[in-house]
Formats: C-alpha cells, structure tokens, sequence
C-alpha cells in the first residue's frame, strides 16, 4: 500500500470506540500522526467482539497495510492477531492492554503501555494512606474490577490485595469483589446493591474511573456523604478529575493515554521501515490526589 517513500498506512482495531479512556489513547495517535508526513491511520472500532477484531486484522493484511496497531479485545486471545500478521510479514504493535503472548512476541511485534502492577500499587498505597490517616483498627474494601479476561484489570486487582497483605496496609480487608467491567452504569448497579445489602464499607477501591465513578453516583444517590467514604480510581480522565475537584473521588492514577498512543505510532513506523525497537515500551503511571490535582487538570 506504500511506495518507497510514500505514504505509510496503519492499520488501528481499537477494542471499543465508546470507552473515555480510549478515546483519549486513539486521540493521541490521530493527532500524532497528522503532524507527520505521510502517515494514514485508518481506525476500526472492534465493538468489544473478539471474532470482530480478528476479522478487522485479516481485512488489514488484505488491504496491504504497512503496519498494525492493536488494542485488544480479549487479551488472553491475542496469540491469533499474532500469528496472522507474523504469517504475513506485516509489523505488529499492542496498545494499552498486554497480550498473552508478550514473552514470545516475534521480532517485528511490539507492546506499548504501562506497567499495570506500578497503577494498582499506587493506587493501594494511597488508599492504605488515607484510611490510616482516618485512624481505624480496621478498614473494609470494596472492589470493582475490569472485565476479567483483561490483563490489566487482573494485575489492577492483585495489587490490591498483595498491598492489603502488607504489614503496614494489614488493617485493609477486602470484603466484595465483582466486575463491573469498567462501565460506569454497572460500578452504580454493584455500590447501589451493596448499599441495600448493608455491606459494611470504608472504601471503594475500583479498577478505573468510570466504574469509581458510577459508584459515587450510587454514594451520593443514597444520601451517603462522600468525607465518610474513600473512593479510588485508575485513569485520571476528564470525569474523573472534575469528581476529584467537587471533592467526591479522593484518589486516581493518571495513565497516559496519549503518550501510549504517539508510543505505538512510533514503535509501528519504526518497525514498518526496517528498524529495532524495544519489545516492551512503558510510560510511567502517576499518582493523582487533591494535592496536584491542578498539575493534570489539561494532560488527556
């Protein structure tokens, strides 16, 4: 699809178009690739379907694509992608979500994203920080996790509890565990049932900030004041840092999603014009709390 010289075309599958924070990494990547010359992206939405993203891969190779950047469906499902586009000779680059395969990754494939263990530990910590500054003996958690067939939302949550299993995070007893699958309307759904349930809660600990964020909406639904509970989330996008100002989210971690998305734009020219690059590229998460909340308020 390229000349020697010409225009260099990738192919982009995003996992779903209707997610903020992805929004924000496919954002990065178009606005990157309009200030170099002679790239065009073409961007999929694969709508949450694993067949569909596969099907979305086979049609870029069809179409001679010089380069392919995914963002996966299923991240335990993603040997498949790998294989196709290494049959065909064509470089492959993984976005935001570790593939299942990373370690075996051919030469021509990449990853570009953060480490989810440094997010989840981050975020524990300061959650850890703040219940002990509320001085009780002993502090229930409750957790919203991402989809479980994502890694991150799998390493988001052991950090959790391998930071609750800390001499000096011990007091931490995480009492409800479910997916929310990072949706906003299914973090209120699970808040609004522990709270008729009577659970028994002193933060709520949520694998991103839709999902903390449905919960608040729950909280504050239940006439619950928001100084009497800590909420957490992963992502720092927008929504989050505005619930942060009005004082209602106490904690995120900001992950860069347009650094992620000009890293795999990068990484996917440099293999697609012969050259090495690092296999596994991170962008370093930071923690978000009231005190610098200003620092981020621009960043996605």
């Amino acid at each position: 699809m390229s000349s020697a010289g010409g225009t260099k075309t990738v192919g982009v599958s995003m996992s779903a178009f209707d997610d903020n924070f992805l929004t924000v990494l496919r954002n990065g990547m178009v606005e990157h690739a309009e200030t170099l010359d002679g790239v065009d992206l073409q961007i999929e939405d694969a709508e949450d379907d694993v067949g569909k993203q596969l099907n979305q891969i086979e049609n870029f190779i069809a179409a001679g694509v010089d380069a392919i950047v995914v963002n996966a469906v299923d991240t335990s499902a993603t040997q498949a992608i790998s294989d196709a586009a290494a049959a065909a000779g064509i470089p492959l680059v993984y976005v935001n979500r570790q593939p299942i395969n990373i370690d075996t990754l051919p030469d021509n494939q990449a990853f570009v994203a953060s480490d989810e263990t440094e997010a989840g530990t981050l975020q524990a910590t300061e959650v850890c920080r703040l219940l002990k500054e509320n001085g009780a003996p002993q502090a229930n958690l409750l957790v919203l996790q991402g989809e479980l067939s994502n890694q991150g939302a799998v390493v988001r949550t052991q950090m959790i509890h391998d930071t609750a299993a800390t001499p000096d995070c011990s007091f931490m007893k995480i009492v409800e565990e479910q997916t929310g699958n990072w949706q906003r309307q299914q973090g209120a759904d699970l808040m609004a049932n522990w709270i008729t349930a009577g659970v028994e809660y002193d933060a709520v600990v949520a694998n991103n900030d839709e999902m903390a964020i449905g919960a608040i909406q729950a909280l504050k639904s239940a006439g619950i004041a928001m100084d009497s509970v800590v909420v957490a989330g992963i992502d720092a996008t927008q929504d989050a840092l505005a619930a942060m100002q009005a004082g209602d989210l106490d904690v995120t971690v900001f992950q860069d999603a347009a650094g992620q998305g000009r890293g795999a734009v990068n990484a996917a020219l440099a293999l697609a014009g012969g050259e090495a690059v690092e296999q596994k590229v991170y962008i370093p998460f930071q923690l978000v709390t009231p005190e610098n909340l200003q620092d981020y308020m621009t960043a996605n």
